[in-house]
């Protein structure tokens, strides 16, 4: 039984730790002492601290449980102190409190509270989720397929919801390409346009043809797949000089009906005729569990058992360490608190929801075998 006070007592526990990325500010220890009943693995690499905690009960299923204990600096604008949780009626203040210390502390106490599971539980925690995350979940799953014993499902606890606590579950997520484009001209005087090569010139009547443009129509699991501009460099800062060269910027948030080939050839469409650099980099690959998945299906339960709310499915926002045990052929979904307050001043979250969030948790575990 998950016992309200005891996740609570954690939860203000880990918030008071100023984890702020690659700091694990001390969390990796106090969680291993937590569960005394998993083995526990350090994995650190490069500076960057990772705990790997396991416990078998034999053979079947293979459950894991992933997440970061780091957090982005706190910033200015806050009521309070960010790293003193500060309670106020339900809701908690303090930084990490959405994203992500009540998953943390979620799976923490669901997992604390197993006394059999058919098959074996994990818990996968890095301190470098908010930086590069080069050195963080990535060396875990190196050294579990080292050892063949990847898991078959896991969970990232990251905040997922929207209005409400319940109301999303996220299936998949849309990869990440970087896209830089430059143009070289040649410089001169303003007056005498003619002796110069202006890239402005070039792209300006290119720019409609690339800002916002769509490379598919998505489908009914991903968002189409969008050209947005984030930068653009060129010349001096001065009026009478027309510059030499242009760098132009852009993201493509990717479905996995678009891919870096029909992006590189969408642009040198539209950039026919004209020399041009281009460097694409995909910094995240799409990926989405399927629907029907026993963890999909598991966790819907859970959360309709415990909120009464039937969640939908969602593939929306940014990149998480989800991508990294999507890669590795793990049906991995995401779920966790509401998301309205992440990395702002004054993040906050409810203690109810948290609570919920451990017993949600709780029920996967239990009653997983179920839905395989």
């Amino acid at each position: 039984m998950i016992h309200k006070n005891s996740t609570i007592e954690l939860f203000i526990k880990l918030l008071k730790a100023p984890s702020i990325t690659p700091n694990d500010g001390g969390l990796l220890d106090l969680i291993a002492n937590e569960l005394p009943q998993f083995k526990a693995e350090r994995i650190d690499v490069n500076g960057v601290k990772n705990l790997l905690l396991t416990r078998s009960w034999g053979d079947g299923v293979h459950l894991a449980f992933a997440g970061h204990v780091d957090v982005v600096p706190s910033g200015i604008g806050w009521e309070s102190e960010p790293f003193e949780p500060t309670i106020k009626g339900d809701k908690i203040f303090a930084r990490g409190a959405q994203d992500m210390k009540s998953g943390v502390c979620a799976f923490v106490c669901a997992c604390k509270e197993i006394e059999h599971f058919d098959g074996t539980l994990s818990i996968i925690l890095t301190s470098d989720e908010e930086g590069p995350a080069k050195y963080g979940t990535l060396e875990v799953l190196r050294y579990l397929k080292e050892r063949n014993n990847l898991p078959d499902f896991a969970i990232v606890a990251e905040p997922t919801c929207e209005e409400e606590f319940g109301d999303a579950i996220k299936i998949g997520r849309r990869g990440s390409i970087n896209g830089i484009l430059e143009v070289e001209g040649i410089q001169g005087h303003a007056a005498y346009p003619q002796k110069a090569l202006n890239p402005l010139h070039i792209m300006a009547p290119r720019l409609e043809k690339l800002a916002g443009y769509y490379f598919d129509s998505g489908d009914e699991f991903f968002a189409p797949s969008q050209l947005v501009l984030t930068d653009l460099r060129s010349g001096m800062e001065v009026t009478n000089v027309t510059p030499g060269s242009l760098k132009l910027m852009f993201n493509v948030r990717n479905s996995t009906l678009t891919n870096s080939k029909k992006i590189e050839d969408y642009i040198a469409s539209v950039m026919d005729g004209v020399s041009y650099k281009l460097h694409l980099d995909q910094s995240a690959v799409p990926f989405r569990a399927s629907a029907k998945s026993a963890i999909v299906k598991a966790l819907e339960k859970g959360v309709e058992k415990f909120t009464s709310i039937r969640p939908k499915h969602s593939t929306a926002g940014g990149t998480s360490d989800a991508r990294y045990l999507a890669q590795y052929g793990i049906q991995t979904i995401e779920f966790g608190v509401r998301n309205d307050t992440i990395h702002a001043p004054n993040e906050y979250t409810s203690l109810e929801d948290v609570f919920n969030l451990a017993k949600i948790f709780h029920y996967v575990i239990t009653h997983l075998k179920e839905h395989l």
